[in-house]
């Protein structure tokens, strides 16, 4: 392994030598034999900044280095900064190798690409919305282009994993390679991920049909230096605008010293101030505050979750730095900004003499090259952990620690105060995710149960529009039998074609051809149509003749069902889909509604699992060896015992309901799909129910009552969860949903957002312990 590199192309290793290398890292060293020998394809897992792109790119360029006509590496990626990073990245070694380099994008250079257009050769970098365009408007060009291709990489191969956007991207590849006259010698995929989950069902994912063996490499050595910190905050009930924030007066939190040798990492806590207050206070401020001491001085990221919360945090920020007349060095940066202003953020980041704070959505959490960044900031719960893992990567990319500090925001509790808030979820679930990054090494698997339907849909409109026409049985053996759609049946696959027949998005010709129709033609002809992903749909919420703002529609809403908007609790009356309206009635009575739900994303069975165990025993520190490392401060230690309070009081170890101010509260401690189907079966049944960060309470009932329900439902086979989601009116989740026919869209969505064997194996738990 140590001699790995005396394969390469002598100039490869010149340039490794002119890098002041002391050697190949160990996946690069791992990656050369499997890479030169182009005969399997390759999943290579390790750390944020690891060297997984060199691993790929030094045996992969050597392999093409003396070839003279024709792409050789066809690099694709999930962002258009991250193909301008790799450009940049990419540009010594090809000089080294005269070898021609292209990013393939919308805000390209025209030159570059008339360049490869004229003389395909080298090395193209792309996202799969550029390559679709190649295919659909220019597929005599790929097959001239790519009729040698040796390899194809995608970068930040998670970030595509489960989603209708990976689907395409397999979809593309499969079409590439039968464009090309590949199919019968496919093209070895390279894939190249610091997030994977159940790493051993990866190469199923990559490449469906199995054509190619996969080698796994896996950094498994390397060791990295973690500190962590979860810092809580309270916000009061009652306001007090007396006091200014730079009056916050702060005292020293020591915590575990640094703990070595724990599952590869060295974790720490990190050691900062503790600023508790002893009287009310706008928990943002105090945040801020806190923010701009953790920050200023030096380059950091700080993820907010949401826009909004994003330019909020900045402009508070970047205020501060106004008042103390110091220059700024805090910015925002989230899709809706222009381009010029993300770049030029991107570019003050790299510079180590600059120091800068972005405040940012996950535009910057994937592996664009900015530099030294001291520490991640993460406020409000994370998504996942995987994004979590991804943004903590972010920090330490240059030898030094990954610091990581987590900034929890609970209610004050008052007479008034839901269970759920005194539970401290948001805070139990940070904890969990944690634990589950750090201790457990485990990160969210791709949901590989999906039909992707509307995806389905786009392909089949693209490989018409690809050949001009082409038979139904063609397209079904590319697309399902050959490509990733193994989950489509022919049923299902003629079912989808006669829709489409009936709404003129293609037509059928006397010689069997399917041809693109009048409907067809215009939305392929449209320069949105290379993209299959939407942003969420914004429904209008609306009670009686006020309306009351918008929403984005991401998660299951039906009729009957309780949601909280503007801080108050509201019952959906009605869903006009084609009008894109929830009607809703105010709710009487009940209390405040709580204030954390998850922000309408999808959490794992295994996170609310960790948090079960983590309340259970009472616990949420981290074991390294004998001792164990705690990385919460004393506000958040205060928040936690609260937390175990409620829970002990409500017995909620042993038990799964509780009756509590005339309601039923049910405690699954499962996921959101499984917490779903519950619901749906609940309101199905005219149970009145609202969700809050997978509880369910159901409202004006006692759990005898419930109990009683629950029970029937073992001593009968359940729904299936199509049959389950033909209630749900609300099934528009995906870009070409609405063209789908009803069946099809009922089977897609009751896959994607419910969990039937989920909800009877915690049905069948639950009727043993009673």
């Amino acid at each position: 392994m140590r001699d790995a590199h005396t394969e390469l192309d002598k100039r490869v290793q010149r340039w490794i030598f002119n890098q002041g290398w002391h050697g190949l890292r160990e996946v690069q060293a791992k990656a050369i034999a499997p890479i030169l020998s182009g005969q399997t394809d390759v999943l290579i897992s390790a750390a944020t900044a690891a060297g997984k792109t060199e691993a790929f790119f030094l045996p992969a360029c050597s392999a093409i280095a003396h070839q003279d006509k024709g792409v050789g590496i066809l690099y694709i990626s999930p962002l258009k900064a991250l193909i301008n990073d790799q450009y940049r990245r990419l540009q010594s070694l090809a000089e080294l190798l005269d070898m021609q380099v292209t990013p393939w994008h919308g805000d390209s250079l025209q030159s570059k690409k008339k360049q490869q257009k004229k003389s395909p050769s080298g090395i193209i970098l792309i996202t799969p919305e550029s390559l679709e365009s190649l295919l659909v408007r220019d597929a005599g060009w790929v097959k001239q282009a790519f009729g040698e291709l040796k390899y194809i990489v995608i970068d930040e191969f998670h970030a595509f994993l489960g989603s209708e956007r990976g689907q395409h991207l397999l979809s593309l590849l499969t079409r590439l390679e039968h464009v090309a006259g590949r199919l019968d010698a496919p093209i070895p995929r390279v894939a190249l991920s610091a997030t994977l989950g159940n790493l051993e069902t990866v190469p199923l994912s990559l490449r469906p049909n199995n054509a190619l063996p996969c080698v796994i490499i896996e950094d498994v050595e390397s060791t990295a230096s973690v500190k962590v910190q979860l810092k809580g905050y309270i916000q009061p009930n009652q306001m007090m605008s007396t006091r200014q924030s730079d009056d916050i007066e702060a005292d020293s939190d020591s915590h575990d010293a640094e703990q070595k040798g724990f599952a590869g990492i060295n974790i720490e806590s990190v050691d900062t101030e503790d600023t508790s207050l002893d009287v009310p206070y706008d928990a943002l401020t105090q945040i801020c505050a806190d923010l701009y001491r953790f920050c200023r001085g030096g380059n950091h990221l700080i993820f907010a979750n949401s826009r909004a919360r994003t330019e909020l945090i900045a402009t508070m920020l970047s205020e501060k730095c106004e008042h103390n007349v110091v220059p700024n060095e805090f910015f925002p940066h989230h899709g809706s900004l222009a381009k010029e202003w993300r770049e030029d953020l991107e570019q003050r980041l790299q510079k180590d003499d600059l120091p800068t704070t972005a405040v940012c959505t996950m535009t910057l959490e994937l592996g664009i090259d900015i530099g030294k960044v001291d520490s991640v900031v993460q406020v409000t719960a994370p998504h996942s952990v995987s994004s979590l893992r991804q943004r903590l990567g972010r920090s330490g990319r240059r030898g030094g620690s990954s610091v990581l500090r987590m900034l929890i925001t609970e209610q004050q509790i008052d007479v008034d105060t839901s269970l759920v808030d005194r539970l401290r979820l948001e805070l139990v679930q940070s904890m969990a995710m944690i634990r589950l990054l750090i201790a457990s090494r485990w990160f969210e698997p791709a949901d590989t149960s999906l039909y992707h339907f509307s995806t389905l849909l786009h392909q089949v409109l693209a490989t018409i529009g690809q050949w001009g026409g082409i038979r139904a049985d063609q397209i079904y053996t590319l697309l399902c039998r050959q490509g990733p759609f193994q989950k489509i049946t022919p049923a299902h696959f003629k079912l989808l074609l006669s829709q489409m027949g009936a709404m003129q998005l293609i037509t059928q010709l006397g010689n069997q051809q399917l041809v693109l129709g009048i409907v067809g033609e215009r939305i392929v002809d449209h320069y949105t149509f290379y993209a299959v992903f939407k942003t969420p749909e914004e429904y209008r919420l609306v009670a009686g003749s006020k309306t009351l703002g918008t929403l984005p529609v991401t998660t299951m809403l039906i009729p009957k069902q309780y949601i909280i908007f503007g801080g108050r609790r509201w019952q959906v009356a009605d869903i006009d889909m084609d009008k894109k309206v929830v009607y809703v009635i105010a709710a009487k009575g009940g209390g405040v509604p709580p204030a954390f739900d998850s922000g309408g994303l999808s959490i794992h069975d295994r996170v609310r699992q960790e948090m079960y165990d983590i309340l259970s025993h009472g616990d949420y520190r981290i074991s390294v060896g004998d001792k164990k490392v705690d990385f919460a401060d004393k506000t958040a230690r205060e928040l936690f015992t609260e937390s175990l309070d409620a829970f002990d009081r409500c017995q909620l170890r042993h038990r799964p309901l509780i009756d509590q101010d005339g309601n039923t509260y049910i405690f699954m401690w499962r996921g959101d799909k499984v917490v779903n189907t519950l619901v749906a079966l609940l309101i199905q049944h005219d149970f009145s129910t609202e969700v809050y960060a997978g509880v369910i309470c159901v409202n004006k009932v006692d759990s005898i009552q419930v109990i009683r329900f629950l029970k029937a439902l073992t001593h009968k086979p359940l729904p299936t969860a199509t049959e389950l989601a033909e209630n749900i009116p609300n099934k528009m989740i995906e870009k070409f949903d609405e063209y789908l026919p009803e069946y099809l869209l009922t089977l897609g969505y009751g896959a994607q957002a419910l969990d039937i064997n989920g909800l009877n194996d915690w049905l069948q738990r639950l009727s043993r312990h009673e």
